[in-house]
């Protein structure tokens, strides 16, 4: 994770806990080239990888690379992938 964690973050954390590995996974999803990809899918796996998908939060997988995922785990994982990313919502209850 560390060396995803280096390539894929040019900034540092917020506050003092580290980025999990399910931030780091879903960031390296989003960016990483063909062949980070590829690794991705030999080294962590389609049922962990569609773990990320199902549990990422808002803004964390862009829609274009969760299409390229979306398919490729349902086939791998035979799990189901929302067809669009997660998305922020504001309560208006809440301010």
């Amino acid at each position: 994770m560390s060396e995803l964690e280096r390539k894929f973050f040019w900034w540092e954390p917020v506050g003092s806990q580290p980025r999990s590995d399910i931030r780091i996974l879903a960031q390296a999803m989003s960016l990483g080239s063909f062949e980070d990809m590829r690794r991705l899918e030999t080294v962590v796996g389609p049922h962990c990888l569609a773990d990320v998908m199902l549990k990422a939060e808002p803004g964390w997988i862009n829609e274009r690379s969760l299409e390229f995922w979306r398919g490729r785990l349902q086939l791998a994982s035979g799990r189901v992938i929302p067809e669009a990313p997660p998305r922020r919502s504001f309560d208006a209850e809440a301010f």
